[in-house]
C-alpha cells in the first residue's frame, strides 16, 4: 500500500488507523494528511489519524489539499516539514496522486531538477506531468 518515491518518502492512498501502525513498523516517523476532511464519505477522519499517530509515538501533520491546485503555503508547508522530519514520512490523500505532486513541488523549491523528480515518481506509479511547469517555476527561484 505504500509507495516508495526515495528512502525516506513514502505516498499512500488513505490510510486507517490499522495503516499507522505498519507505517511505525516500517520506520516512519512523520504522518502527512494532504487530505481535506470531509472529502467523501468514506475517509477515516484526519482526527483519527492523528490520535493514532501521536499514540504510536508518530508526528502528525495536516496539510490540505483540494482538486481545486496548490498554493505557495501548501509547498512551503510541505518543504518545512520534509525537512524537519527525523526519519521517514509517510504523505498521503485519496489515491497519493496529491501527496505526490506536493512533494515534488516542495523538492523543486529546494533546487531538485523537475526530471529527476519525475523519475521518482514514475518509479513509484504516479505522473507529475500536471505540475511541470510550476516545478520548473519553483526550481527557477531557488537558483
Amino acid at each position: 500500500m505504500f509507495r516508495k518515491l526515495t528512502d525516506h518518502i513514502l505516498v499512500a492512498p488513505q490510510i486507517d488507523v490499522a495503516d499507522v501502525m505498519a507505517a511505525a513498523q516500517a520506520g516512519v516517523t512523520l504522518i502527512i494528511n494532504n487530505r481535506p476532511e470531509d472529502e467523501s464519505a468514506d475517509q477515516t477522519p484526519g482526527a483519527e489519524i492523528e490520535c493514532a499517530a501521536r499514540a504510536a509515538g508518530l508526528d502528525y501533520v495536516a496539510i490540505p489539499v483540494t482538486h481545486a491546485g496548490f498554493a505557495e503555503w501548501q509547498v512551503s508547508a510541505m518543504a518545512d516539514a520534509l525537512d524537519k522530519a527525523d526519519g521517514k514520512v509517510l504523505a498521503y490523500c485519496r489515491s497519493g496522486t496529491r501527496s505526490t505532486l506536493l512533494w515534488a513541488l516542495a523538492q523543486a523549491s529546494k533546487g531538485e531538477h523537475p526530471a529527476v523528480l519525475a523519475e521518482k515518481a514514475a518509479d513509484a506509479g504516479y505522473d507529475v506531468t500536471p505540475v511541470t511547469a510550476m516545478m520548473d517555476m519553483l526550481r527557477g527561484r531557488a537558483s
